[in-house]
């Protein structure tokens, strides 16, 4: 028996998703984590949450959203998580938990079902063989969960790998090549530091051809409030950003991103910029990053050689309703 999320049956399901999520690698969940993800996320429907029930005790939990102002918000539903416990988990439970979200989507008109980084209900997720380090959201669903697999059963396609990627900043420390490269950068009138608005300029411009309006957004707000974000400049015009460097609750050193202008390429800044990235994050009193890229990024190669490791997968999936 499904039927579409009740406020009393919370705890309920807060106690399914330990039981069973964490299992795969999502973090335990608690009622304010849960509120915070799910039921207070402007994007939560009731109508788009569903609990499957066995004699009334419930063994599955799936949410899903949407939104017009989301990324592909006007064609496309997100599918967030379908969880089962151990004993129900079967195809034909999968499946029946997936086409109520899809049926939801199609009511809307939506013509795709997406699984996808830009879902606005954020799973965070435990990076294992480490003390609890987490990152803060699934850029899609485990590679190696059977979710994934049932997913390709019932239509999706893999449209892309994320790899989950993380360093230890315990004994991180600036390898000299680094320190030569941005002497070679120095000669050349170049500069990569903390932004000072009273010697850089012009970072609304650079963040204007970088075309990404989460970055202009977000690391716009940094400069204008002076939250710590690396810069590359020329002569004070700053052509590129690292950041920003913040210090999560957990320990993980947060950034939105990395980008230099098209026309300042070819001098290392975007190197130099990533590798003072994660020591400033450091001396903030980060203890870890970690990030996740496509898997055929060529910044995987810089991330690599910096120390990170490639630690969980995740598939970024769509299906035409």
């Amino acid at each position: 028996m499904i039927e579409t999320y009740q406020v009393k049956d919370e705890q309920n399901i807060i106690d399914l998703w330990n039981r069973t999520a964490v299992i795969i690698g999502y973090k335990e969940m608690n009622p304010a984590s849960f509120a915070e993800i799910f039921t207070s996320n402007p994007y939560f429907s009731k109508s788009l949450a569903f609990e499957l029930l066995e004699e009334g005790r419930i063994v599955g939990f799936a949410c899903g959203c949407m939104g017009e102002e989301l990324p592909l918000g006007k064609t496309s539903g997100y599918l967030t998580c379908i969880i089962l416990e151990e004993q129900y988990e079967t195809s034909e439970n999968y499946r029946l938990l997936i086409t109520e979200i899809e049926n939801k989507f199609c009511q809307a008109g939506k013509q795709q079902s997406e699984v996808l980084f830009f879902n606005p209900m954020m799973l965070p997720w435990y990076i294992k063989g480490t003390d609890h380090h987490e990152h803060n959201n699934a850029p899609g669903v485990f590679k190696n969960s059977r979710l994934y697999q049932e997913l390709l059963e019932n239509g999706y396609v893999l449209r892309a790998t994320e790899e989950a990627m993380y360093l230890n900043l315990d004994e991180y420390e600036i390898p000299d090549k680094i320190s030569e490269k941005e002497a070679k950068a120095a000669s050349e009138g170049y500069e990569v530091a903390i932004y000072n608005k009273e010697r850089h300029h012009g970072e609304e411009e650079m963040l204007k051809q970088l075309e990404n309006p989460l970055w202009e957004k977000e690391i716009g707000h940094c400069t204008k409030e002076g939250i710590p974000v690396l810069v590359a400049a020329k002569d004070g015009q700053v052509v590129g950003f690292a950041g920003p460097m913040i210090r999560q609750k957990s320990g993980r050193g947060y950034f939105t991103g990395i980008g230099v202008v098209k026309e300042q390429e070819g001098h290392g800044l975007g190197t130099i910029l990533f590798y003072k990235l994660c020591q400033e994050e450091k001396a903030v009193g980060a203890t870890y990053m970690s990030l996740y890229t496509g898997a055929d990024n060529p910044a995987a190669k810089i991330y690599h050689q910096v120390g990170f490791e490639t630690v969980q997968e995740f598939a970024v999936m769509r299906k035409m309703l």
